[in-house]
């Protein structure tokens, strides 16, 4: 199946790929646009610079797995907001990866949505659905959404023709009258400019009672961090400051968040409303990184190989690391 080929390409790919160490005298963080964040008033400000004593340099990608690839060729040294589903692929590829931080939690701002005039809902998608085009960026959290949801409906995959597009292409084609796409999948304010033209078969919150939660991790190369642990935890306490600042002051923050998130005010202001930003305290107890993400990640990953995406690993808490955040709390 197109599929499974792609996401085996994928893992090939990463695979092949190692990571080098040198001397960081700039530090190079992944992110994505359209993807409002309170860290990026720091990034606009140059915060981060001025805490970590060195040039940070932002880099935008498209997916998660462009993140993974941009990891193992020594691109990029931190991934921020990285999907679940495109961290599974690269590890069990055989890519040294850590989870260090929880970026955000979004169960409202990732999903799928039907093109309006075909009048495909819930009730009907189990009849209606297969034989359509839909557009799915492979080997991401909407990936995994996308899989359960057509789980959930009895949808069989090999039903649909499954292209891999990314979200800002998607909705981009998804917006032409002349469009053959029944259904497109993405997150942030591409899945915004996907709903003017279509509806979701589920909320975010029946969504997540079948998906469980949703959320994106900064991530990084094992080597990374052990070579440059301070300078990673300065990252994680700006971060981590910057969402403190975002729950009393958020209004001042804005025009600063929407200029580095790509978009316009109102946008970014709709968007990053949907986003939930766990505390360190929260970030550090059982209900993340002290038991559950380690949990999900094996959960995950099990039905990521029991659908014949990747080969599981054995032990998923070696790659939750909460000693530079841990260090962080203490700056």
């Amino acid at each position: 199946m197109k599929l499974t080929k792609t996401l085996t390409a994928i893992a090939v790919a990463l695979a092949s790929t190692t990571t080098a160490a040198s001397a960081l005298d700039e530090l190079t963080v992944a992110y994505f646009l359209e993807w409002p964040t309170p860290n990026q008033f720091a990034q606009t400000e140059k915060m981060y610079t001025e805490a970590l004593g060195i040039p940070v340099k932002w880099v935008s990608f498209d997916a998660g797995t462009a993140m993974s690839a941009a990891m193992a060729s020594g691109d990029v040294h931190v991934s921020f907001s990285q999907g679940v589903t495109p961290f599974l692929v690269a590890t069990a590829a055989g890519q040294d990866l850590q989870v260090v931080d929880i970026a955000v939690s979004y169960s409202d701002n990732d999903n799928c949505v039907v093109r309006s005039e075909l009048e495909i809902d819930a009730s009907n998608a189990a009849a209606e659905l297969p034989g359509k085009k839909v557009a799915v960026p492979l080997g991401t959290a909407a990936h995994s959404g996308f899989l359960a949801q057509m789980k959930h409906f009895g949808i069989d995959e090999a039903s649909l023709n499954i292209v891999d597009m990314s979200p800002s292409d998607s909705a981009a084609a998804f917006g032409q009258p002349d469009t053959d796409l029944a259904m497109v999948c993405g997150w942030g304010g591409s899945l915004r400019a996907m709903k003017e033209h279509g509806n979701t078969l589920l909320s975010g919150a029946e969504k997540e009672a079948i998906v469980g939660k949703v959320f994106d991790v900064t991530s990084i190369p094992t080597a990374f961090g052990e070579e440059n642990p301070e300078i990673l935890a300065k990252f994680l306490k700006v971060t981590a400051d910057m969402n403190a600042k975002y729950q009393s002051d958020s209004a001042s923050m804005m025009g600063s968040i929407s200029k580095a998130a790509g978009m316009d005010v109102e946008g970014t202001t709709a968007v990053i409303g949907t986003f939930v930003f766990p505390s360190v305290a929260e970030q550090l107890s059982d209900e993340w990184m002290g038991g559950f993400v380690a949990q999900y990640l094996t959960d995950s990953a099990k039905k990521l190989e029991d659908g014949g995406k990747i080969k599981a690993l054995g032990d998923y808490g070696a790659l939750v690391n909460t000693s530079f955040l841990e260090a962080a709390s203490k700056m």
